[in-house]
């Protein structure tokens, strides 16, 4: 038995009857959400932690939901018994965002209006939308003041955006290799990776389902772009190198020998485009594209004078999608706020990824910063 897991865990849903107006105007009349809960929360209710996923995360952050299932949830490194996001301690709580394609309300659910899948009618969120969304999951559940919101990525800016929109629900915020605003660059790889989508034949202008159909070849596409910006140089070198495959019949359209990244690179796109819709993958990036925190063009400094929580800031030495200068931004705007943070830049080869891997100086730090959360 292992005794740092949280063992097999099953899903909730919980239904909104009220409607949600999203920061763009639209308003969604009724939602889903689907999360994972693990650990116990407190007669006080002071122990909650809320999880918050990046771009193509979900709620199914730890455990497994059957014995027979190999793979467990995509943060299990972090959070379990003894973890850094310990639930012998705390009370976690992680959701799929709206929009999402794992249980919450998105563009794969039926729109009471039509009767059919909302497809790319569904609204256009923001991270703002999430989290509001998320506050009324939590009044759901009975937590008025979460001891920690944490996220890595875009998890981290929704992080960031609890402690603004709510700032006395949070009394400790946790963004990992996230940043105030995504740079041109980063835009642009989303741009590109939404016009792969957009561009296959199996598109129909986002009524691929209605069309029994999928642009499953732009889905993969897009996922091995993003894929390699989530990698360090490093990481990719230290892994394939420029080794080929060693099996025979793994050769391109021209007779060669395929390098092993391109095979990889393929394996990765092709199963992402069984398992994730497009028009999530193009509402999650065009949020992320827009997100801009305090608001389009506010100071951060300003925007964090709002907050009355603690922060806790990490980034990782190879991560060039998220750099540690973009963490270092938001370190510089908290202490000119006079906002109490915590900073560290973890050195490793894995990019921009290494948030989701057991790295024991990043486990280390993230443990001593949790101890210090009184629940």
């Amino acid at each position: 038995m292992d005794t740092s897991s949280v063992g097999i865990v099953s899903p909730r849903v919980e239904h909104f009857d009220t409607p949600l107006r999203f920061a763009t105007g639209s308003e969604l009349p009724a939602y889903d959400l689907i999360f994972e809960t693990y650990g116990e929360l407190n007669a006080a209710g002071s122990n909650a932690v809320l999880i918050c996923h990046a771009l193509s995360g979900h709620h199914h952050a730890a455990g497994r939901h059957s014995e027979d299932e190999r793979k467990t949830g995509w943060w299990d490194v972090c959070i379990g018994p003894g973890k850094p996001i310990d639930t012998n301690r705390f009370f976690v709580v992680s959701l799929n965002n709206l929009g999402g394609c794992h249980g919450s309300t998105g563009p794969t659910s039926i729109n009471p209006a039509t009767g059919e899948v909302w497809g790319p009618e569904f609204p256009q969120p923001q991270v703002e939308d999430w989290v509001d969304a998320q506050a009324r999951l939590a009044d759901r559940l009975g937590i008025d003041c979460w001891a920690a919101v944490i996220g890595g990525s875009l998890g981290g800016m929704q992080a960031m955006t609890w402690s603004l929109r709510y700032p006395d629900r949070v009394r400790h915020c946790v963004a990992i290799a996230a940043a105030l605003k995504l740079s041109a660059q980063n835009i642009a790889f989303n741009e590109i990776a939404r016009r792969a989508i957009i561009s296959d034949p199996g598109w129909c202008d986002g009524h691929y389902l209605r069309e029994n159909t999928l642009p499953a070849q732009g889905l993969a596409l897009a996922r091995m772009v993003g894929h390699i910006t989530y990698l360090s140089d490093n990481a990719m070198a230290s892994r394939f190198g420029r080794e080929l495959q060693a099996s025979e019949g793994d050769e391109d359209e021209d007779g060669r020998r395929e390098f092993q990244v391109e095979s990889y690179l393929r394996y990765q796109g092709a199963r992402f485009s069984t398992v994730f819709d497009a028009n999530t993958y193009v509402l999650m990036t065009r949020a992320l594209d827009h997100f801009d925190l305090g608001g389009p063009g506010a100071d951060p400094v300003d925007a964090f004078r709002r907050s009355q929580c603690d922060y806790l800031v990490l980034s990782f030495s190879t991560d060039w999608r998220f750099s540690p200068a973009r963490s270092r931004e938001i370190v510089d705007a908290l202490l000119a706020a006079e906002r109490p943070v915590s900073y560290a830049e973890i050195v490793a080869d894995e990019g921009h990824d290494a948030f989701l891997l057991p790295i024991p100086r990043y486990l280390a730090v993230l443990d001593a910063y949790l101890q210090r959360v009184v629940t």
